[in-house]
């Protein structure tokens, strides 16, 4: 066997591995990015296992902020296929600095401070849900269903001013959920997907450019075709060198 063929399984491996995105899960905004949105895809666990099909997105967008708040308009859809169906209950993430105080409207209306979110995640910053619970696990019997969207707005409020915020580590929790054996509640990992920053144009109408998270897809493509030239180029010198 050439060195070509022995190589071959591991560049397609390697190939399989970069193919899958990386995307971040954290954003940093400042009062100068007011407009801006930034979307998370989250895909459904439970007991550290992935549930194929429970999914959903979330688009956030800042549409204000003082020295001590931030305040956003949200998106959320329910996006599970089947043959599994679901409830999304709630969404959540951590925030830098602490938060002291927050607010809701629309879908999610409810929010719970400093609780703990189910699935192994542990503690976490603030949650907003469905309906009024002692935390962020769930309960109730609202939320979105399969293919539903909801919407509203939410203010972060802060004890001390500050000059950015970070939000990180978005989650969501699935409920009701049936199609997947025995699992009824999960929750969702969110990984951001693409970001835009809105501008006005000269007619005072609102533009958006997206930017989207660099696909490593493209840098493992990129990497297999040196790969297999480097490969080549050996060859040639060995044939070469046996002459």
């Amino acid at each position: 066997m050439n060195m070509t063929a022995k190589l071959l399984p591991a560049l397609a491996a390697s190939l399989m591995f970069t193919a899958t995105p990386a995307m971040a899960d954290a954003i940093t905004l400042g009062s100068g990015d007011v407009g801006k949105s930034f979307t998370f895809s989250f895909n459904g666990f439970a007991d550290s296992m992935e549930i194929a099909d429970l999914t959903s997105s979330a688009t956030f967008t800042l549409t204000g902020s003082t020295s001590t708040s931030y305040t956003f308009n949200y998106s959320l859809s329910n996006t599970t296929s089947d043959p599994l169906t679901s409830r999304v209950s709630s969404f959540a993430f951590n925030t830098d600095p602490t938060i002291s105080s927050a607010s809701s409207t629309g879908a999610f209306s409810y929010t719970t401070l400093n609780s703990t979110y189910p699935n192994g995640i542990g503690a976490i910053d603030v949650c907003f849900k469905d309906a009024k619970t002692g935390s962020c696990a769930g309960g109730g019997s609202g939320g979105l269903l399969d293919g539903a969207t909801g919407t509203g707005s939410l203010t972060l409020n802060f004890s001390q001013p500050l000059t950015s915020l970070t939000l990180s580590d978005f989650f969501v929790r699935y409920q009701s959920i049936t199609g997947a054996g025995n699992v009824t509640s999960a929750s969702g990992s969110g990984t951001l997907t693409s970001t835009s920053s809105g501008g006005t144009t000269s007619g005072g109408s609102t533009s958006t450019g997206g930017t989207s998270v660099p696909e490593p897809g493209m840098v493992g493509l990129m990497g297999g075709a040196l790969l297999l030239l480097a490969l080549r180029t050996r060859r040639r010198r060995l044939t070469f060198a046996a002459a």
